[in-house]
């Protein structure tokens, strides 16, 4: 008896465990099935080249941008690219980066919706970028 409620209780816990997996997989699936379809990831080399003609944008939060961001890049959490929407322009690309790729990917299935054609994410996001980077002041 003790041994089949041990075995049931573990059953219960392998089952909550691949439902995570399962979960996680899928977003993670759906993270990339909406990349493909609303931007094109750039590697840095890219990024570097077409920032001076695109508008670069940083989707993290405030405190995170003035930690440290790409050299040239503006501040529009995405939490408030809804209300900043006006400063930004569609004949111009848009070139997205956040620590990873998630937030960018959000980001660019709205920018795409909204009716932006060139949407770019920046392949491995802000942790991997060895180009210049601005502190803030204080």
């Amino acid at each position: 008896m003790v041994i089949a409620s041990v075995s049931g209780g573990l059953l219960l816990f392998d089952a909550v465990i691949i439902a995570i997996l399962l979960i996680w997989l899928g977003s993670a699936g759906l993270n990339r099935w909406r990349r493909k379809r609303y931007a094109t990831v750039i590697d840095q080399a890219a990024f570097q080249k077409g920032s001076h003609r695109a508008q670069v944008i940083d989707v993290r939060n405030k405190e995170d941008f003035d930690r440290g961001h790409i050299l040239g890049a503006r501040s529009i959490p995405l939490a408030y690219m809804k209300q900043q929407m006006g400063d930004l322009r569609a004949d111009l690309p848009v070139y997205l980066y956040d620590e990873g790729m998630t937030l960018s990917t959000q980001a660019a299935a709205w920018l795409a919706k909204q009716g932006f054609q060139e949407v770019y994410i920046l392949d491995g996001g802000f942790a991997k970028w060895t180009g210049k980077t601005k502190k803030a002041k204080y």
